[in-house]
């Protein structure tokens, strides 16, 4: 017979035995709560908590004892790549699903002249601003210009359309939202024309062929394909098939979940840009039904995994900061210094030019670029697949320019585009609800 006051005993010694997991757990939680918390006692707005969040990261795993090391990029990239890409293509998927209208011509110019003049201007300049003022080599300056130009879709709540059915489409919203939607995927060929000049050791013609053809045409091809044909199918399933029950009489918001893992995986499958492919899955699901508000609780779902994902993330990468810090000097602090505050806002500038956008408008579209977990995710890619030169450094620099961005507009873009919006110089949003 076991000796049970033996074993109550040992019991009792091990109750406070404080395991290092369930301080974690508990550390992160009050972390996030408490980012979201803190903001409402300056301001009524909903808080953009992304700031803080990285803030009250650094902050839990310096003052809380107990807690396991934090989890740093540089010796467990792959996990964080997973988590970034999970936060990135459901916050592309929601973005998709957020935009009301989209066979309007002139609300797209400014996105077009965003994605094929201002972002490989951006990315040329941080290559040469790498390259010359930080020493990088070619590949190192290309890889960070591609890492760095892409606005993010997960962190830009505030500067984004309304919710499905709300309007909210003014101009300058519309801009940020849709460009934030496409560029993630529109920046991978960067990253892969990158790994294959560091692969190459320099750039020839042949690699230039291949990467257009493959990186470029056929997979930016692939993912919008996909993406369209997806996005049809799982309107048809959720809205048509079969037309006395299908699924959107469910009313269940992890259909969106799903949609977005079939998607992604289906298009990557088939090598394409699975970035890409979410994003137009979710724009043309919102076309089918286009009244119908199970559109709603798709995009409430997806955005609440999206919010939590990213939490999760935010606070890890300031448990990290600690560890990337010494690896950062004044000319790689520069670059993303250069980046948000200079080189961003001057070439979207000049791409906004004749879009019919007010000078107000095009200044805060513009400046209101935010830099995030698109970032994150390019640079755990890229070091998962080939050996970085000076890693720790390349982290350091993103890792900063995140931080930057997250406290400038993170603390700033809700009021600015709020005004702007409001600027008595702009159109007015015709998808707006109308008094009557």
């Amino acid at each position: 017979m076991p000796d049970i006051a033996a074993f109550m005993a040992a019991g009792s010694k091990a109750m406070f035995g404080f395991e290092p997991y369930h301080i974690l757990l508990a550390a992160v939680g009050v972390a996030i709560i408490a980012a979201y918390w803190l903001p409402r006692f300056l301001s009524g707005r909903e808080p953009a908590a992304s700031a803080l969040l990285v803030l009250l990261g650094m902050a839990t795993f310096a003052f809380v004892p107990g807690l396991p090391p934090a989890l740093s990029p540089l010796t467990s990239p792959r996990i964080w790549e997973f988590f970034a890409e999970l936060c990135v293509i459901i916050g592309l998927f929601g973005t998709g699903l957020r935009i009301d209208r989209v066979l309007d011509r002139e609300q797209w110019r400014p996105t077009l002249r965003l994605l094929l003049i201002a972002m490989p201007l951006t990315i040329a300049a941080l290559t040469l601003f790498g390259w010359f003022a930080a020493g990088m080599t070619l590949a190192g300056g290309l890889l960070l210009g591609a890492i760095l130009s892409p606005t993010d879709p997960v962190l830009a709540g505030d500067v984004q359309v309304g919710p499905p059915l709300e309007g909210g489409e003014h101009p300058v919203r519309y801009a940020l939202t849709t460009e934030a939607g496409l560029n993630d995927g529109l920046a991978f060929p960067f990253v892969h024309l990158g790994i294959l000049v560091a692969a190459a050791g320099g750039i020839s013609a042949g690699l230039i062929g291949h990467w257009l053809w493959l990186d470029v045409a056929y997979r930016i091809a692939v993912g919008a394909g996909c993406g369209f044909g997806i996005g049809w199918l799982a309107g048809m399933i959720m809205f048509d098939w079969p037309g006395d029950n299908p699924l959107s009489q469910t009313r269940s918001g992890v259909i969106a979940f799903a949609s977005v893992l079939a998607t992604y995986g289906l298009t990557e499958v088939l090598e394409g840009y699975g970035f890409i492919a979410v994003f137009v899955a979710g724009l043309v699901l919102r076309r089918e039904e286009t009244e119908d508000r199970f559109h709603r609780q798709l995009h409430d779902f997806s955005e609440s995994l999206e919010h939590t994902l990213t939490a999760i993330l935010l606070v890890a990468l300031g448990a990290a900061l600690p560890g990337l810090w010494p690896y950062l000097d004044w000319s790689h602090a520069l670059i993303g210094l250069a980046l948000i505050f200079l080189i961003r806002p001057l070439l979207a500038w000049g791409s906004l030019h004749k879009t019919g956008l007010s000078k107000r408008e095009r200044i805060v579209t513009a400046f209101y670029g935010v830099r995030g977990i698109g970032s994150v995710y390019y640079l755990a890619y890229a070091s998962h697949h080939i050996e970085l030169v000076n890693e720790e450094t390349l982290w350091a620099t993103v890792a900063f320019t995140i931080v930057v961005s997250t406290v400038v507009h993170g603390l700033t873009a809700g009021i600015a585009v709020e005004q702007a919006t409001q600027d008595p110089e702009a159109r007015p949003d015709p998808a707006a609800p109308q008094k009557s």
